[in-house]
């Protein structure tokens, strides 16, 4: 079984869009990076989420964090940007690849899970990781199998399919919440209004660990789906997925992944899976 669940003078703008331009880019690519390898002077702009605790977070003080942020750092590192060259730009999940093909964007490091149909519109480094669908819990839960959620209230946000398919599938008497955002189904579970949210364990994981729930939850460990997330590029774009997948194997490789994946999920109880191999994905 498989569940699927800014602004700068003119003079400066044309000096971007000609180093755009010299770098084999189009119109729609001006200010999105000069993808040479090399920063300079210039800046890169990548697409991240800026309401995912833990993954991709925009900070009361302006500051971004999470596991997506570190990993979008460390490869815009590799490609010759230094952080005050980064320009974050918010891609929700609906504007992903329209971000990509318009230009606005570098890259997207946004819990971008690899599916077929989205290949035929962008092109992806990676994986970097591994998630999978799973439920979150308060700590001193009995909830452990997907079954034991039957007679229990299961909480999602509204348009996810993750809630209703495991009504389908696993616990018929489930009793489905839909609320607007996780933000609100992690409230209504500190408060004991629903028994479970589920979603991607990453998600989770990164909300769980917030200071104000530190402690309080668990995750159920059931991987009910599996979710390869990649680095969205333009499509078409090969030398910049090349070099994203080169600097995602040097993060693995001298141990900086294991660290962001830890400080960022690790107050969760997360048990991340290995990183996985640059293309090879999980079904």
């Amino acid at each position: 079984m498989k569940l699927r669940k800014v602004s700068a003078a003119a003079a400066a703008a044309i000096v971007l869009t000609l180093t755009a331009t010299a770098c084999g880019g189009d119109d729609g690519d001006s200010g999105s990076g000069s993808g040479s390898g090399s920063g300079g002077g210039d800046k890169i702009k990548i697409g991240i989420k800026y309401d995912q605790p833990g993954l991709g977070l925009k900070e009361p003080d302006g500051s971004f964090s999470g596991f997506d942020v570190d990993v979008a750092t460390y490869v815009a590192k590799e490609l010759g940007y230094e952080p005050d060259q980064i320009e974050w730009v918010e891609t929700k999940s609906a504007d992903r690849e329209n971000a990509l093909a318009r230009g606005d964007v570098k890259f997207i490091a946004a819990t971008y899970s690899i599916t077929d149909e989205r290949k035929e519109k962008v092109d992806f480094a990676g994986p970097y990781l591994l998630a999978h669908q799973d439920l979150l819990v308060k700590a001193d839960s009995d909830i452990a199998e997907g079954t034991d959620l039957n007679g229990k209230k299961l909480c999602s946000v509204t348009g996810s399919t993750s809630a209703q398919n495991v009504k389908d599938e696993i616990a018929p008497d489930a009793q489905l919440k839909e609320y607007g955002t996780y933000s609100e189904c992690i409230a209504g579970l500190q408060s004991g209004a629903v028994d479970a949210v589920t979603t991607d364990d990453s998600i989770l994981a990164g909300f769980a660990s917030q200071d104000q729930y530190k402690g309080q939850f668990k995750l159920a460990g059931l991987k009910l789906s599996n979710e390869n997330y990649g680095i969205g590029v333009k499509k078409g774009d090969t030398a910049t997925v090349n070099k994203i997948n080169d600097a995602v194997e040097k993060m693995v490789s001298d141990g900086a992944w294991e660290t962001a994946v830890k400080e960022n999920f690790g107050p969760a109880n997360y048990k991340n899976e290995p990183a996985p191999k640059i293309g090879q994905i999980v079904q």
